[in-house]
């Protein structure tokens, strides 16, 4: 019976989902999913009214600037933004707590855009192309990702069996998402570049105090996100997390 205890432990722990990560997840698949069923049936709709172009600003519609993160017209794109929404996301939401995520995801979504949108806007006008409109988590993703591995104790990792440096290792990933159907290569790379040139340069005042999320623990949504055990809402403040972290 204890080890049936321990095991169910065990795979609670496993199976533990931080409340930002999880409702990211959530927003993706309800935005996303019904616009995929319409597409079996109509190929030939128009773009999403969430997704990211030039063209698509028009009339001040600036919440594309954040919207775009939770488009997916592919189901396997939609499938691979929530693994890396879970693993990427979820890991750096453990870290920085449950409202700094959700600040810096915000804030690396506009600024992500903003640079794709200019090397959009430098691409029409020099006639080279038309660029993959901006869809899913992925360079918000891989901006966290810059970010945990500029913070990180290592040096070295293991890819593919290789021994290489850490600071190697996301853009190798970003190169790897250039697979994923209708992804914007470009924007995941503007997307590690912020999340690098963030760490690299130490934007200590484009951030949230520790105070100051302590106090926004207590405001809306995040207390409502706090009462949900089902889902792990991680605290702003730092002690709690290493000591959460030190009894796992």
């Amino acid at each position: 019976m204890a080890a049936s205890e321990a095991g169910r432990r065990s795979w609670c722990l496993r199976m533990e989902m931080p409340s930002a990560t999880f409702f990211t997840v959530l927003i993706s698949f309800l935005v996303s999913g019904p616009r995929m069923l319409l597409l079996l049936e109509q190929p030939t709709l128009p773009p999403s009214g969430l997704a990211l172009r030039s063209d698509y600003l028009h009339g001040w519609q600036v919440y594309r600037l954040v919207t775009y993160i939770f488009v997916y017209e592919n189901p396997v794109s939609l499938l691979c933004g929530a693994v890396i929404i879970w693993r990427f996301a979820g890991n750096f939401e453990r870290t920085v707590g449950t409202v700094r995520h959700c600040f810096f995801t915000v804030l690396f979504a506009f600024i992500s855009a903003m640079i794709y949108l200019s090397f959009e806007t430098m691409s029409s006008l020099l006639r080279l192309g038309e660029l993959e409109p901006a869809r899913g988590f992925t360079p918000v993703a891989f901006a966290m990702l810059g970010v945990s591995v500029v913070h990180s104790r290592l040096r070295r990792a293991l890819v593919f069996g290789v021994v290489v440096p850490s600071i190697l290792v996301p853009w190798l990933l970003v190169c790897a998402s250039w697979l994923i159907p209708q992804t914007s290569f470009l924007i995941n790379v503007c997307g590690l570049a912020v999340g690098l040139a963030y760490s690299l340069t130490y934007c200590c005042p484009v951030d949230i105090s520790e105070r100051k999320a302590l106090k926004l623990d207590k405001e809306f949504p995040f207390y409502l996100m706090r009462k949900i055990t089902t889902f792990k809402y991680i605290s702003s403040s730092s002690a709690e997390r290493r000591a959460a972290q030190n009894r796992k």
